[in-house]
């Protein structure tokens, strides 16, 4: 059964506490006005508003990653940043842009050789060179030429690492799919992002499907069902809404968003707006269980008010904790409550809330904006 952890915080006065929040992103006045529906009459409603970009051609996409794909937020030093070999925690192999490294054709053969462009739908699901699906920086992105070989045309899910599989250097796994808890319904081969990046590509994809709706009915894929509404399996919409749901819009997806824009001329609604997701195609379909306490998710993240803290895993613990390590609450053993423990009027500000099992412990990051 789905657990929803609910924990009230009353007027906490934190005093001093530091300030941290996502910039907010350059949307145009007025640029979702028409968006007024729900369901799938929302995403044609977006559809209509993104679906005239400007084509910046194939090989203009290594302009555009100049400023939408540059590593500002981890090493911060300006390199490549590329989703399948990236450590947020960690040194990797980094790529500079015009440093002599981009494809050429040549190499490829392992992690760090070359780079070149990740279409995150195969090109060969719309015809290679279709166009503006081919060159659109939306969902098409840098990344080392081996890895993204190595995922090939393969759905995006969950990998079950208690079999035969493949990690990559920076922890993305190739593998049979984990036919169970969200990702249950598949028996193939897939490719699975880490964590840092999982709602990112998420949102990518579900750009694609809004994005192309008037197209992508006629398209095959193994993650698509045929259909311009759902556009999703059932089981790839779990798992992209779920994580959608764990990791939430960062702020290398806001500007990364608003750079595609000013070469593009459209945007990403589900990153201007998350609460699209949810709008058109609701929650998580499958209620099964998580494999582990990553899977735990915090939403809404940010929030003006409610945050909820979904879990399939019994929770021993939930700390509440300031960024300046002070720890604000502590719920040992929490009770549920109607399956629901609710945290709420809670300050502005970042926090941390930290969460632990017998085997496990998760930290989660909070916005209340």
């Amino acid at each position: 059964m789905k657990k929803i952890f609910t924990l009230l915080l009353l007027n906490l006065a934190i005093v001093g506490l530091a300030q941290q929040t996502l910039s907010v992103n350059s949307i145009p006045n007025g640029y979702y006005n028409t968006a007024t529906g729900s369901g799938y009459t929302l995403k044609t409603q977006l559809f209509n508003i993104i679906n005239d970009h400007n084509d910046r051609g194939y090989g203009g996409l290594y302009t555009t990653y100049l400023t939408s794909d540059v590593d500002n937020y981890y090493e911060g030093n300006g390199t490549m940043l590329d989703m399948y070999t990236e450590k947020p925690a960690g040194t990797e192999c980094e790529y500079v842009y015009g440093g002599g490294l981009q494809d050429d054709g040549t190499l490829g053969n392992n992690e760090c050789e070359r780079y070149n462009r990740e279409h995150l739908v195969p090109q060969s699901v719309f015809g290679a060179n279709n166009t503006p699906m081919f060159s659109d920086a939306h969902f098409v992105v840098p990344s080392d030429k081996y890895i993204n070989a190595q995922r090939g045309d393969l759905a995006f899910s969950k990998v079950n690492t208690g079999v035969s599989h493949t990690t990559y250097s920076n922890g993305s796994k190739r593998g049979p799919n984990l036919n169970a808890g969200y990702s249950s319904g598949l028996t193939a081969t897939v490719f699975e992002p880490i964590d840092e990046f999982k709602g990112d590509i998420a949102r990518m994809l579900l750009y694609f499907a809004t994005r192309y709706e008037d197209q992508v009915a006629s398209w095959s894929y193994s993650m698509f069902n045929g259909t311009s509404t759902q556009v999703f399996t059932n089981q790839a919409l779990n798992v992209l809404l779920t994580w959608n749901l764990l990791d939430q819009v960062s702020q290398r997806e806001i500007d990364r968003n608003d750079a595609i824009y000013a070469r593009q001329n459209n945007r990403n609604p589900f990153i201007d707006n998350n609460n699209y997701v949810t709008q058109i195609w609701g929650l998580p379909l499958s209620t099964t269980t998580f494999e582990d306490l990553n899977s735990v998710a915090v939403y809404p993240n940010p929030t003006t008010d409610i945050i909820n803290i979904q879990s399939e895993v019994t929770l021993d613990e939930i700390k509440i904790i300031t960024i300046n390590g002070q720890v604000l609450q502590q719920i040992k053993q929490p009770v549920l409550n109607n399956n629901t423990y609710t945290i709420s009027n809670l300050p502005k500000g970042f926090y941390f809330i930290k969460l632990a099992n017998a085997t496990q412990s998760v930290t989660k990051k909070v916005i209340v904006n």
